[in-house]
């Protein structure tokens, strides 16, 4: 039988140089040029708060993790949250009357009644378990 090598450790960025790896360095590296840009074109004072803002958003986007996942995918999976909660809520915005009227006018279908299902003792039970366990050699009083 052929053995195969599985790789391991896929989680793991490749790193450039030092602890710096490829994504890391591509985000500090537009943010560098996004503010060179601004140093050589804005004033002094433009220049420092884009600075501190395009500066700190970078270093957080590059280096935060949270819940050992990168900031952009959190970031990413925070949006996705807001503009899609998973929590459903249910308004009823019919009155009894209302489909009463709806029920006779014919728009809505009346579903016949669901037979009710009888419920089985404790003993039945007890005695069906005994059947499949001892593969049908247990034979209950019927």
């Amino acid at each position: 039988m052929d053995q195969f090598v599985v790789p391991q450790f896929i989680d793991v960025e490749d790193k450039i140089f030092g602890p710096v790896t490829s994504r890391q360095f591509v985000i500090l590296l537009v943010a560098g040029l996004i503010l060179f840009v601004a140093f050589k074109l804005a004033d002094f004072a433009l220049f420092i708060f884009m600075l501190a803002t395009f500066g700190s958003f970078a270093l957080i986007l590059a280096f935060v993790k949270i819940n050992g996942q990168s900031f952009h995918y959190f970031l990413l999976n925070l949006f996705q949250t807001l503009r899609r909660p998973s929590r459903r809520v249910w308004y009823k915005s019919n009155t009894k009357e209302e489909l009463e009227e709806l029920r006779k006018s014919g728009k809505v279908e009346v579903m016949e009644k669901i037979p009710e299902i009888p419920r089985l003792s404790y003993n039945r039970i007890r005695d069906l378990s005994l059947a499949v366990n001892t593969g049908g050699y247990y034979k209950p009083e019927e």
